[in-house]
């Protein structure tokens, strides 16, 4: 054998034994395979994550793991309050269906060492993709969060995925996430940001037929911090009047995400210090200028400091901060449009796929490649579009490293070519010929 499979064979072993000791008894390792950590989420990025499969029918998926043995600073009595926290916002989370979501593959599974669940796969939080939250994350930092910069696009696409969220949070399940932060929006496999981390999530406690009522518990800095909402996210009300909590809390989180994004995971409010700087802070909301919103966008910041405004009425909705003109340009629109494919007629999809190709050179190749590429190959199952998708796949493979092509272009073409139809010759034909180039 040679020294650099011995050193492979010997990386796979010793991977391998590490795994064995991640979920130790944990029934979710009769259904899954983890394989590596690769990130971290959650409040206080409790949550490690690694990447997984399902053992059935090897398909990809994200483990999500909280280790007990975390919680052995703080007392039983904190430990089990922590404890049944996590477990609350994980059932809350496996409810809830919606593309903007995390979803859930396999529910929260308890073991004497570990809290465990699965999801579709993820790359990981905001927090560690803006390299501002480190906890809980492998060391060295793992080569896909290595240099990872947000795409313009992708942080204009992301916001209004996490207000489509928010709106289908607010308006249709009547619930308050109360911790919207980088902890709690992760990134999926394809870029996609979704909601996590409904640990502090307020359910409407008023009768059926009577207007929605949330209210937020006392806030006790007594509390280990685990216990609590992240306060620099936190809106004012939340503190100064808890019994007049609405959707216009996550609104004020959503307009310190803002700020977080767009200065390098720092949030506006992160100097502020304690509960009684906060307070003090807070007072001074209404009067926020522009230049105060450090690297947020001259067409966003009038937006954000109606976010950040004191009194809760004067923030937008989150349906209508989705709707900002900032967030309007044609390479949102589609993705936004690539997300709607299955509301579509076929005519309809083929004016779409027509114009594609003029757009791709527009989008980063890393949004075409992950975002573009998937939600086409998805309608290859219809036949008739394969000859407007496939120009649109092979103008993607052109840009594609020889590694790119392998992993995320070139399965999705072999089920095409298994397709009885003329059109397949000149598949087969180009395929061969991009290969040929590596």
């Amino acid at each position: 054998m040679s020294s650099a499979a011995s050193n492979a064979v010997s990386n796979a072993v010793s991977i391998a034994s590490q795994v064995s000791n991640y979920l130790p008894g944990n029934p979710v390792t009769r259904e899954f395979e983890a394989i590596a950590h690769i990130a971290s989420a959650g409040p206080g990025l409790s949550w490690k994550i690694y990447s997984g499969f399902k053992k059935s029918n090897q398909q990809d998926v994200s483990l999500f793991v909280f280790e007990k043995r975390s919680l052995d600073r703080w007392d039983r009595q904190h430990r089990e309050l922590l404890l049944e926290q996590l477990r609350k916002g994980i059932a809350q989370l496996t409810r809830l269906r919606h593309p903007q979501i995390l979803t859930v593959q396999h529910p929260l599974e308890e073991s004497r060492d570990s809290l465990a669940f699965a999801t579709e796969p993820v790359l990981g939080s905001l927090a560690n993709v803006l390299g501002s939250g480190c906890h809980n994350l492998p060391m060295p930092m793992p080569s896909a969060l290595q240099g990872y910069k947000l795409e313009d696009v992708e942080i204009k696409y992301g916001f209004i995925q996490v207000c489509e969220g928010l709106q289908f949070l607010h308006e249709s399940v009547k619930a308050v996430h109360c911790s919207i932060s980088l902890d709690t929006v992760v990134v999926s496999q394809q870029g996609a940001w979704k909601l996590f981390g409904f640990d502090f999530c307020l359910s409407n406690s008023a009768p059926p037929d009577a207007q929605p009522l949330w209210q937020f518990p006392e806030y006790r800095p007594s509390l280990p911090s685990p216990c609590l909402p992240p306060l620099e996210y936190l809106a004012p009300e939340c503190i100064t009047d808890s019994h007049q909590v609405k959707p216009s809390a996550d609104m004020y989180s959503v307009g310190v995400l803002v700020t977080a994004v767009f200065n390098s995971g720092k949030p506006y409010t992160a100097h502020k210090g304690d509960l009684e700087g906060y307070k003090r802070a807070w007072k001074e909301l209404e009067r926020v200028s522009g230049h105060q919103l450090v690297g947020v966008p001259e067409g966003l910041r009038e937006e954000v400091r109606k976010l950040l405004h004191p009194n809760p009425q004067s923030r937008p909705t989150a349906q209508r901060f989705g709707q900002t003109g900032y967030f309007s340009d044609i390479s949102v629109k589609t993705l936004s449009y690539l997300d709607q494919l299955f509301q579509w007629d076929n005519m309809q999809k083929s004016q779409f796929y027509k114009g594609l190709p003029q757009l791709i050179p527009q989008l980063p190749h890393r949004v075409a490649l992950l975002r573009v590429v998937p939600a086409l190959v998805q309608e290859s199952v219809n036949a008739s579009m394969v000859p407007f998708i496939l120009p649109v796949v092979l103008l993607v493979a052109e840009r594609a490293t020889d590694e790119e092509f392998v992993k995320h272009i070139l399965p999705h073409l072999k089920p095409i070519m298994k397709i009885t139809d003329p059109v397949q010759v000149t598949i087969f034909t180009r395929v061969i010929f991009l290969c040929g180039q590596g």
